[in-house]
């Protein structure tokens, strides 16, 4: 759903919803898109351009499509300084950042996710959580063995989960373990609910910005 908005004002790129969805013009890209697909940028007090993931930040705002290229390209072009129509700050790692920052809302989400009982770390507790069908995805660390990965594929199989097979492989068991609180953590099932819904979406937001796809079927690629 993507309208082309070449001649859009500066003065309407952070304005309200458009039609029946909410959306916003697009500073790099020069269309008009969902939010969700997009990524909000505010001048902060030193004059530095930061990401403003919620899109709660006071002030004017820029909108750039939420993928690597387009932000690089923004840059490129120099929209920020336009669209602010000031001076601004970009840091020589802008790009990375971002994506840090959106690494960093993944893992908020998960530990709330956790806190809320929907994590269930280890063999038996996730196997448990297939046989009450309550399972909405898989995670396992970076570094998970292949071995591991199937083998909780196979538990899933036998307790007749016939849900999609949604896999988030990206995270490091480190990352794991500080997202959860507990030590070790390798392979674990999210459970239903809506902390994991939040989780799920925010890791396709980090995919769509790191691939550039704005539909990823999978949430991201497993361990092999």
């Amino acid at each position: 759903m993507i309208a082309q908005a070449a001649g859009a004002p500066a003065e309407e790129t952070d304005r309200g919803p458009h039609g029946r969805e909410r959306s916003r013009f697009c500073a790099a890209t020069r269309t008009v898109q969902p939010v969700s697909e997009l990524i909000r940028f505010v001048v902060g007090p030193g004059g530095e351009v930061v990401p403003d993931l919620k899109s709660k930040l006071p002030g004017r705002g820029i909108w750039v499509t939420a993928t690597r290229e387009a932000l690089a390209e923004a840059i490129k072009r120099k929209v920020f300084a336009r669209g602010f129509k000031r001076e601004v700050r970009l840091s020589l790692d802008f790009v990375e950042r971002t994506e840090q920052l959106l690494l960093r809302s993944v893992l908020d989400a998960l530990a709330v996710a956790g806190k809320a009982g929907l994590v269930a770390t280890g063999f038996s507790r996730a196997e448990t959580a297939f046989s009450d069908g309550r399972v909405l995805a898989l995670l396992h660390a970076a570094e998970a063995s292949p071995q591991g990965v199937r083998k909780l594929a196979a538990a899933r199989r036998r307790h007749r989960d016939e849900a999609p097979a949604l896999v988030v492989g990206f995270l490091t068991s480190a990352q794991l373990d500080l997202a959860l609180n507990r030590p070790n953590v390798v392979h674990a099932a999210l459970l239903a609910g809506p902390a994991s819904e939040t989780f799920l979406a925010r890791c396709r937001r980090l995919e769509r910005f790191r691939t550039g796809d704005q539909q990823p079927e999978a949430v991201v690629a497993a361990p092999n």
